[in-house]
């Protein structure tokens, strides 16, 4: 009995307690809102006070996470890229030798691949036969103006040697004639006289003849040379593209850079224009296409660390080289016409050159392999 109405004692003293702390109660509710108001009321300038603080704190705490903690810009739309491009044959012929093999590495100069070249050493060795006969009629021509020349300087003293004999001639013959109008000369002598006027007339004749044959057989002999001239330069010419196209019988290795897509085979007949291989450059870069709203900071030369799928565990390091003048739809084979229709905007992507400082040598990496190039377009404080 005792031990119950100490419990209903303890029970009734306890329930007061219970009542004050009780989260449904209004009459308490009521009191902390009006405890809250009063503060808000007799302290409104610490409140605003506050909130701007917290408001700055904020706005810092975002700028402090751009500038301190986020100054990248990063893409996984990024390939590595190069100048590739396709092996051919300059001449047809059958391959005689492939000395490599696909995705082999070759130096500058290296032979990648050769066909017979028998048939173009016979057409260079009689292209060299012509130039040799345009060579002899060149210099056979040059020797008949050399004799037409001298033919000339002979007929030109024949000439002058008949027009010395002609004024003899005519003074002695005016002479004899003199003679007999004074009686002391013979008309025989006068006959002579005539006779050999017009001896030295013929002369003279024959001499200015000789003299323009001579000319004409000169020009005639420097026509020949002009004709051998120039048949000599064509054979030099043709003996010229015959030691080129046995020449282009070997296909080399014009820089460093690997063989891939090999299908020249030995025994194998190629057309002249045939590709028989891809070739890959050593020289490789990195395309990335960064949206438009990532270049705002971005700069050549900024530093660039960069993984690749393939070897994620590579980390390389590089810097940009150069962001291209205009996105890459704007020199698309088929730009987008935005003039007219309905237009929605999206988010252009720009190609980025990065170049890497160093590749490792013992991973085979090529064109079209996917990586993720991370750009550090402010600097770390």
């Amino acid at each position: 009995m005792v031990d119950n109405q100490h419990l209903v004692q303890r029970d009734n003293q306890t329930e007061p307690r219970i009542e004050r702390i009780h989260p449904g109660d209004d009459h308490q509710t009521d009191r902390v809102e009006k405890k809250r108001q009063s503060f808000i009321r007799r302290h409104p300038l610490w409140i605003l006070l506050g909130v701007i603080v917290v408001a700055a704190l904020a706005v810092a705490g975002w700028f402090a996470w751009q500038i301190y903690f986020h100054p990248y810009e990063s893409t996984d739309d990024a390939f590595i890229d190069a100048r590739s491009f396709s092996l051919a044959m300059k001449v047809s012929g059958y391959v005689t030798d492939v000395p490599v093999t696909d995705n082999q590495h070759v130096q500058t100069g290296e032979v990648i691949l050769r066909i017979d070249p028998r048939d173009y050493q016979i057409t260079l060795d009689q292209a060299n036969g012509q130039v040799n006969v345009a060579a002899a009629a060149l210099q056979s021509a040059s020797a008949q103006i050399d004799a037409a020349s001298a033919a000339i300087d002979v007929a030109k003293a024949q000439h002058n040697s008949a027009a010395a004999a002609l004024q003899y001639a005519e003074q002695e013959a005016a002479r004899q004639q003199q003679l007999v109008k004074s009686g002391s000369g013979s008309v025989q002598a006068v006959q002579q006289a005539t006779s050999n006027l017009q001896q030295s007339q013929a002369s003279l004749a024959q001499a200015e003849a000789n003299i323009t044959s001579a000319q004409k057989n000169k020009a005639v002999a420097e026509a020949q040379k002009a004709s051998a001239a120039a048949g000599l330069s064509q054979a030099q010419a043709q003996a010229e593209e015959a030691q080129q196209n046995l020449k282009y019988t070997t296909i080399v290795a014009a820089q460093p850079g690997r063989v891939v897509r090999l299908t020249g085979a030995k025994g194998q007949y190629i057309e002249a224009g045939q590709a028989i291989s891809m070739f890959v450059p050593d020289e490789i870069w990195i395309t990335a296409n960064f949206k438009e709203t990532q270049l705002t900071d971005m700069r050549p030369g900024q530093p660039v660390d960069v993984t690749i799928d393939a070897y994620p565990d590579h980390l390389l390091h590089g810097k940009v080289a150069s962001v291209q003048p205009g996105s890459g739809t704007a020199f698309s084979l088929l730009p987008a016409e935005n003039a007219t229709g309905n237009y929605v905007k999206v988010t252009q992507r720009v190609p980025v050159k990065i170049v890497v400082d160093t590749w490792p040598a013992d991973l085979p990496i090529g064109p079209g392999m996917s990586v993720v190039p991370t750009v550090t377009v402010r600097p770390r404080h």
